[in-house]
């Protein structure tokens, strides 16, 4: 068993302890591995460092509350947090009534995307979804970190506790067999 392996059931196994048996010894290691990671995910989206800390202690007094509702079998600890960590994001701008920062850009005429367009990317989107509900957890959580949390393999290395040769062969590994599903997708769709 790899260490980053042995180190997501160890969150695992934290996680259920606080949910099982109110563990502040195991939530307190989980406080002390991912205060830091949420943090760092937040102020690269722009966040001051006290916010990002107040973010990080919010989420965690979340994973702390809510402790019971993790599955083993569904998601690893590590992406069931940083999911936790994202609605609580999406949560705290509707309540604060302001949309996500936007990249000012300028249109042209051209740039602008006509319906045929948005419908195809739409049909992409889907087929996207279907195939990474055909990955293993594990593949989905790296991919996850790497293009939509948009990490560099140094951080995802150290959030996940991995080599970085590790990380990037799971990324091309996982990226391979997604590949592979969509063209499976697409065949079966002609």
């Amino acid at each position: 068993m790899t260490s980053d392996s042995s180190d997501s059931f160890l969150h695992d196994r934290l996680i259920e302890a606080v949910a099982l048996h109110r563990d502040r010894d195991a939530f307190a290691r989980l406080f002390e591995y991912f205060a830091p990671r949420l943090k760092a995910w937040l102020m690269k989206s722009g966040a001051t460092a006290a916010a990002a800390e107040d973010f990080a202690q919010d989420t965690l007094l979340t994973v702390w509350r809510k402790a019971d509702l993790f599955d083993a079998r569904k998601a690893r600890a590590a992406t069931w947090i940083f999911t936790i960590a994202r609605n609580r994001r999406l949560d705290m701008l509707r309540r604060d009534n302001r949309a996500a920062q936007v990249p000012e850009i300028e249109l042209t005429f051209d740039e602008v995307e006509r319906p045929d367009d948005i419908l195809v990317a739409s049909d992409e989107a889907r087929r996207v979804h279907r195939a990474l509900a055909q990955l293993k957890p594990d593949q989905v959580e790296i991919l996850k970190l790497a293009y939509f949390a948009e990490n560099p393999h140094s951080v995802i290395a150290e959030q996940l506790n991995l080599p970085l040769g590790t990380v990037k062969s799971r990324i091309r590994n996982a990226v391979i067999k997604l590949r592979t599903l969509l063209e499976v997708q697409e065949e079966a769709s002609q």
